[in-house]
């Protein structure tokens, strides 16, 4: 702001909104790179736990189906079992998505943006 002592009170008010502006746009800018940080931090936190969340159902479904066909006597059928109890939980989350996934993910998205 460079006010003269030869400025108008019209050129002053000018020049003040002027930096009035500059100065919301740079703290919009912020705030806006503020809140894509935390969104991509969360993603890639939410992915390197998804990957070992994926990792640790995979043994253990491996496992379910081996004792479940140690327990039939056929091993087959543990992995036909353990495929079964995965269709159940696909297709409550297909029927239930919304309610259970939507909805929460939308929520929290939309509670990261305005925090």
């Amino acid at each position: 702001m460079s006010a003269n002592n030869n400025d108008t009170p019209i050129e002053l008010l000018f020049e003040r909104a002027e930096d009035y502006t500059k100065t919301t746009l740079e703290l919009f800018k912020l705030k806006a790179i503020s809140k894509s940080a935390d969104a991509t931090s969360y993603m890639v936190a939410a992915v390197v736990i998804s990957v070992f969340v994926v990792l640790f159902s995979i043994m253990l479904s491996c496992g379910a189906a081996i004792w479940l066909g140690q327990l039939t006597g056929d091993l087959f059928i543990g992995f036909f079992i353990v495929a079964g109890l995965y269709a159940i939980i696909i297709t409550l989350l297909f029927l239930f998505r919304k309610q259970w996934i939507g909805l929460p993910v939308a929520n929290a998205v939309i509670n990261s943006f305005l925090k």
